[in-house]
């Protein structure tokens, strides 16, 4: 099982991005998919997460900014960055876990700058 992210990039502080992470197998097989980010300096950190039955959380520093939503066609979870702040700079990476199991994409660099 493969999950590739994409779509980062260097945005403008109040831009938008929106990060794909597309899976080898139905999306629907994992139990969550989650995006997590690692700042410069600072430790992995969950950003969203969305279950096999739709539910949505999300870290306190991204509510309202940021959306995840799943693709079934596309086999893919998105995650919409809208609002985007100096603070959100960091590499992103998508996982998904099914049966226990953690399969994690490689990371997509989101860069905030004017």
């Amino acid at each position: 099982v493969q999950l590739q992210a994409s779509g980062g990039g260097l945005v403008q502080p109040g831009g938008s991005l929106r990060l794909s992470c597309v899976a080898s197998k139905n999306i629907f097989s994992f139990n969550v998919v989650a995006w997590s980010r690692q700042a410069p300096g600072k430790q992995r950190a969950l950003v969203a997460t969305i279950t096999d039955d739709g539910d949505t959380g999300y870290a306190d520093s991204v509510k309202g900014r940021f959306t995840i939503a799943r693709d079934a066609a596309e086999n893919a979870v998105y995650l919409q960055m809208n609002s985007l702040k100096s603070e959100d700079t960091a590499v992103y990476y998508c996982y998904g876990i099914a049966n226990s199991r953690q399969y994690w994409g490689q990371g997509t660099l989101v860069t905030v700058s004017s």
